[in-house]
């Protein structure tokens, strides 16, 4: 391990200063029941949206820091990360190699991004998935149609005993990084006409004046602001009067719509806002229609 994962490693340790306990849950009266909740030991929080069992181990901080320093060894080491907390753990590690890929002329550049998933209770398992940041427009995400792009690792406390396999893991994601560049080259080799695919992802709105006209108007308008500025940042030609842009384009305007721009209640954090559009329907809906709508 390098000496600035370490340094990474004190950094999460820090941001997840706290425990997530397990106690048992009562019915009316007192009346013993089988289940358990979860519950931060710094504010009281109940933790996911299920119970759970008497058998079930709720996981660390260290098995947490078991999965970074596993990727900074796959990756060469971590560079930083950025940390997240809601009903689970979520860090966004960036690898230290240098893993630039162009996809467009010099101004349209992607870089490796491994997500960790580590949530609570019937909220799924641990993962790490691939992604990738794209320097144009700080759009930071994940493709869910990637051969090698994700792992499964089995919740359970003591990771810390397993780090041989979770190396092994992360490992594969490594290789998975040029599967998810051909990808996204294929994405911008792909024409599609932008007017019908914000259609095929919204829909229209079901009234003619309103609130809803207003929030569809508002929203169609916000993503054409951004893929016109993207354009000009990456040295594009105007789109003309078609709206006919590259898929890679188009599925980033979404992205960085939902990302960036999208109304979102008590302000949340940057990484917040990342980890609510690589879980968001309408961004992995366009992923899938950069296909079926290519021109």
């Amino acid at each position: 391990m390098n000496e600035n994962t370490t340094l990474i490693g004190e950094t999460v340790r820090n941001e997840f200063g706290f425990l997530v306990n397990k106690f048992p849950l009562s019915g009316p009266d007192g009346l013993r029941t089988p289940h358990y909740g979860l519950f931060r030991s710094d504010t009281g929080a109940c933790i996911g949206r299920n119970s759970v069992s008497g058998r079930y181990v709720p996981h660390t901080t260290d098995d947490v820091l078991a999965l970074v320093e596993a990727a900074g060894s796959a990756f060469g080491g971590v560079a930083a990360v950025r940390t997240h907390f809601r009903d689970g753990h979520y860090v966004a590690i960036q690898p230290t190699r240098e893993h630039r890929v162009s996809i467009f002329g010099t101004r349209d550049n992607i870089f490796p991004r491994l997500m960790i998933d580590a949530p609570y209770g019937g909220l799924g398992s641990f993962s790490a998935t691939l992604g990738f940041f794209r320097d144009a427009c700080r759009n930071m995400s994940i493709m869910r149609q990637v051969e090698g792009s994700q792992v499964a690792i089995r919740h359970t406390s003591g990771l810390r005993l397993q780090m041989d396999e979770l190396r092994l893991a992360f490992g594969g994601l490594e290789a998975g990084w040029q599967n998810l560049a051909n990808v996204i080259h294929g994405m911008e080799e792909r024409r599609v006409k932008m007017v019908d695919f914000l259609t095929a992802i919204y829909g229209t709105p079901d009234d003619r004046e309103g609130r809803g006209l207003t929030i569809h108007r508002n929203r169609t308008e916000a993503i054409f602001r951004r893929l016109q500025k993207e354009r000009s940042a990456t040295g594009r030609p105007d789109m003309g009067s078609d709206f006919v842009v590259s898929g890679w384009e188009a599925f980033n305007a979404i992205q960085g719509y939902v990302q960036h721009d999208a109304t979102r209640r008590g302000n949340p954090s940057e990484m917040a806002r990342i980890v609510r559009a690589m879980h968001d329907s309408h961004v992995q809906r366009a992923e899938r229609l950069v296909y079926e709508m290519a021109v």
